[in-house]
């Protein structure tokens, strides 16, 4: 049966589907003897051999960790100004490559997988699953700010809000935010947009996927069966 070029790629392990369609593009992949650069290519995984920059690339066992991602680390599988990489906390084979990113100075919790069937699953705007955090604020919110912000806003041209925002401090500085977009730095500009600074950021869940007692720089291996009830959870929602 024949099978979309990027999506082979991802179930290799190699990187999201997303990410697949910019090898192809660069060149970096070819099938059996051929460089291909058309993201649309179709390949029979029974009978063609694909190669990702001379290396030959296999389908990988699933593997899925929930790493408490901690400050300092960038959210890719390499980086040119060789800073600390997430893949480092994790064991290296078989690849992985994180669900979505984090700031360099956000922690918490952080997917990694070479699932990529899974990743487009809890990154797809149609979803909108929830992703918890919890915020410490460069002054104390007041109701007013509080309400306007689960009320809605336009962010960056588009109606933006909060699910919710739970006060986690007597002071008002700490709150847990639930929101459901993954847009980049989406809590950090949300408050900024009404003059709040983000001093902290740390990321308690995303989906079904909770960080529980994982300690910062640590990892959780979740066993598959376990993510195929993950998977239907995700679904009946």
């Amino acid at each position: 049966m024949l099978q979309r070029l990027n999506k082979y790629i991802s179930t290799c392990g190699v990187c999201s589907r997303r990410d697949a369609d910019d090898l192809i593009k660069s060149g970096r992949i070819s099938v059996n003897k051929d460089t291909i650069v058309e993201p649309g290519f179709s390949l029979d995984p029974d009978k063609d051999s694909v190669f990702y920059d001379g290396e030959k690339i296999n389908v990988a066992k699933k593997v899925y960790y929930l790493l408490n991602k901690p400050k300092g680390y960038v959210t890719t599988t390499e980086d040119e100004k060789k800073r600390k990489i997430v893949t480092s906390l994790v064991p290296p084979l078989p690849k992985v490559f994180p669900v979505g990113r984090l700031d360099v100075n956000t922690t918490g919790l952080l997917l990694m997988t070479n699932d990529g069937d899974l990743t487009q699953l809890l990154l797809h705007p149609t979803h909108g699953y929830d992703r918890i955090y919890v915020a410490v604020l460069s002054e104390p919110l007041d109701e007013g700010r509080k309400k306007l912000l689960e009320k809605g806003v336009v962010l960056e041209r588009k109606f933006s809000k909060f699910k919710y925002i739970k006060f986690v401090s007597k002071n008002k500085r700490i709150v847990q935010v639930c929101a459901k977009e993954g847009r980049n730095h989406f809590v950090k500009k949300m408050f900024a947009l009404l003059g709040l600074f983000v001093v902290e950021l740390h990321r308690e869940q995303l989906g079904p996927f909770t960080l529980g007692d994982i300690p910062p720089g640590k990892y959780k291996k979740i066993p598959e069966p376990k993510i195929k009830e993950y998977i239907n959870s995700i679904e009946k929602d």
